[in-house]
Protein backbone atom coordinates (compact mmCIF):
# COMPACT_ATOMS: atom_id res chain seq x y z
CA UNK A 1 0.00 0.00 0.00
CA UNK A 2 3.38 2.36 0.77
CA UNK A 3 4.52 1.77 -2.52
CA UNK A 4 1.30 2.70 -4.20
CA UNK A 5 0.37 5.34 -2.38
CA UNK A 6 4.11 7.00 -2.59
CA UNK A 7 3.80 6.10 -6.75
CA UNK A 8 -0.16 8.52 -6.71
CA UNK A 9 1.63 11.21 -5.39
CA UNK A 10 4.94 11.11 -7.41
CA UNK A 11 2.82 10.65 -10.39
CA UNK A 12 0.68 13.39 -9.42
CA UNK A 13 3.68 15.51 -9.15
CA UNK A 14 4.71 14.28 -12.61
CA UNK A 15 1.30 15.56 -13.84
CA UNK A 16 2.18 19.02 -12.16
CA UNK A 17 5.60 19.42 -13.75
CA UNK A 18 3.87 18.43 -16.82
CA UNK A 19 1.48 21.06 -17.27
CA UNK A 20 4.08 23.69 -15.90
CA UNK A 21 5.63 23.12 -18.81
CA UNK A 22 2.19 23.44 -20.52
CA UNK A 23 1.92 26.57 -19.44
CA UNK A 24 5.06 27.81 -20.11
CA UNK A 25 4.57 26.84 -23.88
CA UNK A 26 1.31 29.01 -23.70
CA UNK A 27 2.77 31.95 -22.26
CA UNK A 28 5.79 31.57 -25.18
CA UNK A 29 3.22 31.34 -27.54
CA UNK A 30 1.52 34.31 -26.01
CA UNK A 31 4.73 36.30 -26.38
CA UNK A 32 5.50 34.92 -29.73
CA UNK A 33 2.19 35.63 -31.38
CA UNK A 34 2.83 39.39 -30.33
CA UNK A 35 5.98 39.80 -31.67
CA UNK A 36 4.82 38.44 -35.35
CA UNK A 37 1.50 39.59 -35.04
CA UNK A 38 -0.90 36.70 -35.54
CA UNK A 39 -3.42 35.61 -32.73
CA UNK A 40 -3.72 32.72 -30.77
CA UNK A 41 -7.22 32.84 -29.03
CA UNK A 42 -7.60 31.21 -25.52
CA UNK A 43 -4.08 31.34 -24.56
CA UNK A 44 -4.65 33.08 -21.66
CA UNK A 45 -7.52 31.51 -20.16
CA UNK A 46 -5.88 28.40 -21.16
CA UNK A 47 -2.00 29.20 -19.46
CA UNK A 48 -4.59 29.42 -16.08
CA UNK A 49 -5.98 26.83 -16.38
CA UNK A 50 -2.29 24.86 -16.53
CA UNK A 51 -1.18 26.85 -13.37
CA UNK A 52 -4.57 25.74 -11.63
CA UNK A 53 -3.84 22.24 -12.51
CA UNK A 54 -0.27 22.64 -11.65
CA UNK A 55 -0.92 23.84 -8.05
CA UNK A 56 -3.34 21.40 -7.11
CA UNK A 57 -1.75 18.19 -8.69
CA UNK A 58 1.51 19.59 -7.04
CA UNK A 59 -0.22 19.68 -3.19
CA UNK A 60 0.09 16.15 -1.93
CA UNK A 61 3.27 15.46 -3.08
CA UNK A 62 4.45 18.80 -1.58
CA UNK A 63 2.48 17.46 1.50
CA UNK A 64 4.59 14.26 1.79
CA UNK A 65 8.22 16.00 1.07
CA UNK A 66 7.09 18.15 3.90
CA UNK A 67 7.14 21.77 2.53
CA UNK A 68 3.90 23.08 3.22
CA UNK A 69 3.63 25.75 5.61
CA UNK A 70 3.42 24.57 9.28
CA UNK A 71 3.32 27.21 12.50
CA UNK A 72 5.87 25.02 14.45
CA UNK A 73 6.07 27.55 17.27
CA UNK A 74 3.66 26.14 19.60
CA UNK A 75 4.22 22.56 18.11
CA UNK A 76 8.40 22.93 18.91
CA UNK A 77 7.14 24.05 22.53
CA UNK A 78 4.72 20.87 23.49
CA UNK A 79 6.66 17.66 24.74
CA UNK A 80 5.29 14.45 25.15
CA UNK A 81 1.37 13.47 25.12
CA UNK A 82 0.65 17.32 24.22
CA UNK A 83 2.63 17.17 20.96
CA UNK A 84 1.32 14.02 20.27
CA UNK A 85 -2.45 15.51 21.14
CA UNK A 86 -2.07 19.05 18.66
CA UNK A 87 -0.55 16.91 15.78
CA UNK A 88 -3.43 14.49 15.67
CA UNK A 89 -5.75 17.55 16.02
CA UNK A 90 -3.70 19.02 13.45
CA UNK A 91 -4.19 16.08 11.14
CA UNK A 92 -7.47 15.17 12.05
CA UNK A 93 -8.86 18.96 11.30
CA UNK A 94 -6.94 18.70 7.73
CA UNK A 95 -7.67 15.67 6.80
CA UNK A 96 -11.88 16.71 7.69
CA UNK A 97 -10.89 20.03 5.54
CA UNK A 98 -9.30 18.74 3.08
CA UNK A 99 -11.73 15.78 2.52
CA UNK A 100 -14.71 18.49 2.20
CA UNK A 101 -12.26 20.29 -0.32
CA UNK A 102 -12.37 17.39 -2.41
CA UNK A 103 -15.84 16.49 -2.22
CA UNK A 104 -16.81 20.28 -3.25
CA UNK A 105 -14.40 20.29 -6.05
CA UNK A 106 -15.56 17.06 -7.48
CA UNK A 107 -18.82 18.27 -7.48
CA UNK A 108 -18.55 22.01 -8.82
CA UNK A 109 -16.94 19.48 -11.67
CA UNK A 110 -19.46 17.70 -12.19
CA UNK A 111 -22.26 20.41 -12.17
CA UNK A 112 -20.12 22.43 -14.54
CA UNK A 113 -20.37 19.15 -17.01
CA UNK A 114 -24.50 18.58 -15.99
CA UNK A 115 -25.20 22.71 -16.65
CA UNK A 116 -22.69 22.74 -19.61
CA UNK A 117 -20.89 25.57 -18.08
CA UNK A 118 -18.63 27.05 -20.42
CA UNK A 119 -15.73 29.64 -20.16
CA UNK A 120 -16.75 33.40 -20.30
CA UNK A 121 -13.31 33.54 -22.15
CA UNK A 122 -12.81 33.84 -25.78
CA UNK A 123 -11.73 30.29 -25.75
CA UNK A 124 -15.66 29.14 -24.76
CA UNK A 125 -14.22 26.07 -22.70
CA UNK A 126 -16.40 23.80 -20.96
CA UNK A 127 -15.01 24.35 -17.40
CA UNK A 128 -15.41 20.74 -16.20
CA UNK A 129 -12.46 20.10 -18.19
CA UNK A 130 -10.38 21.98 -15.98
CA UNK A 131 -12.20 21.50 -13.12
CA UNK A 132 -11.23 17.71 -13.56
CA UNK A 133 -7.73 19.02 -12.44
CA UNK A 134 -8.19 20.81 -9.23
CA UNK A 135 -10.88 17.80 -8.48
CA UNK A 136 -8.38 15.03 -8.92
CA UNK A 137 -5.64 17.42 -6.78
CA UNK A 138 -8.03 17.63 -3.89
CA UNK A 139 -8.44 14.15 -3.60
CA UNK A 140 -4.76 13.33 -3.79
CA UNK A 141 -4.82 15.79 -1.31
CA UNK A 142 -7.44 14.60 0.98
CA UNK A 143 -5.66 11.04 0.69
CA UNK A 144 -2.24 12.56 1.48
CA UNK A 145 -3.99 13.69 4.81
CA UNK A 146 -5.62 10.79 5.90
CA UNK A 147 -2.42 8.87 5.15
CA UNK A 148 -0.36 11.03 7.06
CA UNK A 149 -3.22 10.87 10.07
CA UNK A 150 -2.85 7.29 9.78
CA UNK A 151 1.14 7.18 10.18
CA UNK A 152 0.46 9.57 13.09
CA UNK A 153 -1.41 7.22 14.79
CA UNK A 154 0.73 4.26 14.14
CA UNK A 155 3.72 6.53 15.26
CA UNK A 156 4.80 6.11 12.30
CA UNK A 157 5.17 9.29 10.76
CA UNK A 158 8.69 10.98 9.97
CA UNK A 159 9.01 13.88 11.84
CA UNK A 160 11.02 16.71 9.98
CA UNK A 161 14.51 17.72 11.28
CA UNK A 162 14.63 20.75 13.79
CA UNK A 163 16.36 22.97 11.50
CA UNK A 164 13.38 22.45 8.67
CA UNK A 165 11.40 25.39 10.40
CA UNK A 166 14.44 27.81 10.10
CA UNK A 167 14.94 26.92 6.23
CA UNK A 168 14.17 30.01 4.13
CA UNK A 169 14.11 29.32 0.67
Amino acid sequence: MRKALDALYLSAAALAALFLVGLLVMVLLSIASRQFHFHVPGTDAYAGYLMAASGFLALAHTLKRGEHIRVTLVINALKGPFRKVSELWALGVAALLSCLFAFYSCRLSWQSYTFHDISTASDATPLWMPQIAMAVGTVILAIAFVDELVLELRGQRAAAPSGEALRNE
